[in-house]
């Protein structure tokens, strides 16, 4: 079947999206960072500390991978079920809607959560829900995005992950101090990012006559993206993979790092100030590289530029433990985690392989971001305990970067 024999909601968009529609998407990105980020960096490692304190590595390393777990199938299986879909309301809105009140569920049960188990249960209710929500605004940019204008979007993407992140941790450290006025105050932005999205930008209905066959073998089968047949979405989902790993295990236990191995006085304004750095130098490194990326039409280069500076961010934290360097590595990475994400978007849209399944390889693709989240918190426990500690730790982050500048290299499609 020919690209203009599809419908409107399959085929390859060619007008450029307005900046209201970019604005929506930007802001509903925000929150669902904001509702993920918050809790991973500041509110559940105090409240793992408020349960246990004396294994508060254990517990938000189990609470945060037994989460991962879960998202790593409400991803790809809400995906897929908004490619299915079928309603006036159009296929994704109504999985965003119902994504963000299932995450803003869990994030009020986390805030009154008075056992291991019960905070357990809210992370993973959060998971769920805010990870079948980022399938399908994952999904707005191929749907919507004509491909000569990814890369710029894709960065804002970048950003909004960034902003989310930096204005989670104000929320939560400055206008909302206590632990479970932090979680509602989470759930209230989550909630109001998806409605606002929601209610204000299209979403293109699929005729009954492409809708995807229904049968749970066709289903599962569908689920199952072949290395050997699409070599380059293997090779982009790899680099995808090992980035986001890097970043995890850099990122994680910074407030960990903080109080532990830099003896910063007072951690979560630490975390803060790093955070601030992180993010205005993100912003650039995203919105440069974006543009740059769209004019020239060319991927790969930005890729190697950004694993080399993250990299880089890694190994300053290697060889020094101490608050200036903290200071150092913070805009390093955000520079080049920005660049990444201008043109990761970009890459993994241009080679995913079939427009009837945009949600569910996308949702595959968030796999790649999701995955780390189960192994860092593992691999940390074992490198913090007996393989060096915090220098093992940004070591770690760093090799696991480096590598995926290798990867990006077998992908063809892409210049």
């Amino acid at each position: 079947m020919s690209e203009t024999a599809l419908p409107a909601a399959l085929a390859e968009p060619t007008a450029r999206v307005r900046p209201g529609w970019t604005t929506l998407l930007f802001l509903a990105n925000i929150g669902l960072w904001l509702g993920i980020y918050a809790p991973i960096q500041v509110l559940l490692p105090e409240q793992a500390e408020l349960l246990d304190s004396a294994n508060k590595e254990l517990v938000f390393g189990v609470v945060t991978g037994v989460g991962a777990v879960v998202s790593l199938f409400a991803n790809p299986l809400v995906g897929l079920a908004s490619d299915r879909t079928r309603s006036r309301f159009g296929r994704r809105h109504p999985w965003t809607l119902l994504g963000a009140c299932v995450g803003a569920a869990g994030l009020a049960v986390l805030a009154f959560a008075p056992t291991v188990v019960m905070m357990t249960l809210g992370w993973c209710l959060v998971q769920a829900g805010l990870n079948g929500m980022l399938a399908t605004l994952t999904s707005a940019v191929p749907d919507r995005v004509p491909v000569e204008q990814r890369a710029q979007i894709g960065g804002l993407v970048g950003i909004s992950q960034m902003l989310g992140t930096v204005l989670g941790a104000v929320l939560v450290t400055v206008v909302v101090t206590k632990l479970p006025g932090g979680y509602l105050a989470c759930a209230a932005v989550v909630v109001a990012g998806a409605v606002v999205f929601v209610l204000r930008t299209p979403d293109l209905a699929l005729p009954r006559d492409w809708l995807p066959s229904n049968r749970w073998r066709d289903v599962l089968a569908e689920l199952w993206v072949s290395p050997k047949e699409q070599p380059d979405f293997f090779w982009a989902w790899g680099c995808h993979f090992m980035i986001n790993l890097g970043n995890a295990l850099g990122t994680f236990y910074l407030l960990f790092f903080l109080k532990d191995a830099v003896h910063y006085p007072d951690p979560d304004s630490g975390l803060l100030i790093m955070m601030g750095l992180y993010g205005a130098a993100l912003v650039v490194g995203g919105l440069t590289v974006g543009w740059l990326s769209d004019r020239s039409q060319r991927r790969k280069p930005y890729v190697l530029f950004a694993v080399v500076v993250m990299a880089a961010a890694a190994v300053v934290l290697v060889l020094w433990q101490t608050w200036p360097a903290a200071l150092a590595a913070s805009p390093l990475l955000g520079v080049g985690f920005g660049a990444y994400w201008a043109v990761a978007l970009a890459i993994l849209t241009e080679v995913l392989p079939a427009a009837q399944d945009r949600a569910k390889d996308l949702g595959v693709v968030n796999i790649a971001n999701l995955l780390p989240q189960v192994i860092a918190p593992l691999l940390a426990t074992v490198i913090l305990a007996d393989l060096g500690g915090y220098p093992g730790l940004f070591a770690a982050s760093a090799v696991a970067t480096l590598a995926a500048g290798g990867l990006i290299l077998g992908v063809r499609k892409v210049r």
